[in-house]
C-alpha cells in the first residue's frame, strides 16, 4: 500500500471537500489523516491517504475534478514506522501585537529545547496576533528551562506566552 500526501489550496467555495473525498473514494484511497482550514479566504487542505493508486494518477484525477482556481499536489511519502516515545505534550499560547519574527523566534526556542511542534495555528485580527502550538517534548526535557526561554523570547517580542502540559486526550 502506498501512502500519499495531498494538498489542495485555493479560493474557498462550497464542495471542495466533497469533490476531493469523492475522487479519493473512487480511486480506493483511505483518508488516514487530514487538516483543513480557511486562511484569509483561501481553503487549505493537507491529507495523508493510503491505497494502491499512484501519485500521478491521483493527481490527474483530482486536477480534472477540481476547478483551475485550486492548486493540487500529490506526493508519495515513505512509511514512518513507529514514532519515537513522547515524554509529554504541551500547549504553547501566544498573544499580543503583531510583529515580524514571532513564529520564527518561538519555534526556534521550542526546537532548541528538543520540542517538536505537531500543530500550529496563527490568527491575525487587526493588530492582535494569536498563536496556538501543540508541542511534544521528549522524556527528560527541562520544562522549566523551556518556560524561562519562552518568557525571555516573549518579553523581547512584546507578546505574552503561556505553556501548559496537556493530556493526549485533550489535544
Amino acid at each position: 500500500m502506498e501512502s500519499l500526501a495531498i494538498t489542495v489550496v485555493g479560493h474557498d467555495r462550497p464542495g471542495i471537500i466533497a469533490q476531493t473525498a469523492e475522487v479519493l473514494s473512487r480511486y480506493g484511497m483511505n483518508l488516514e489523516d487530514s487538516s483543513m482550514t480557511l486562511l484569509r479566504g483561501h481553503f487549505a487542505m493537507t491529507l495523508i491517504c493510503a491505497g494502491q493508486t499512484e501519485a500521478a494518477t491521483l493527481h490527474a484525477a483530482l486536477t480534472q475534478a477540481l476547478d483551475d482556481s485550486l492548486s493540487v499536489s500529490v506526493l508519495a511519502i515513505p512509511d514512518e514506522g513507529d514514532r519515537p516515545q513522547i515524554g509529554a505534550s504541551y500547549l504553547v499560547t501566544v498573544h499580543g501585537a503583531d510583529r515580524l519574527g514571532i513564529v520564527a523566534r518561538l519555534a526556534g526556542t521550542i526546537a532548541a529545547a528538543g520540542g517538536n511542534i505537531t500543530d500550529l495555528t496563527t490568527r491575525l485580527a487587526g493588530e492582535f496576533y494569536v498563536l496556538l502550538a501543540e508541542v511534544d517534548l521528549p522524556p527528560g526535557a527541562d520544562v522549566s528551562a523551556l518556560q524561562a526561554a519562552l518568557t525571555e523570547a516573549s518579553a523581547e517580542l512584546g507578546v505574552d506566552t503561556g505553556l501548559r502540559q496537556v493530556e493526549n486526550d485533550e489535544l
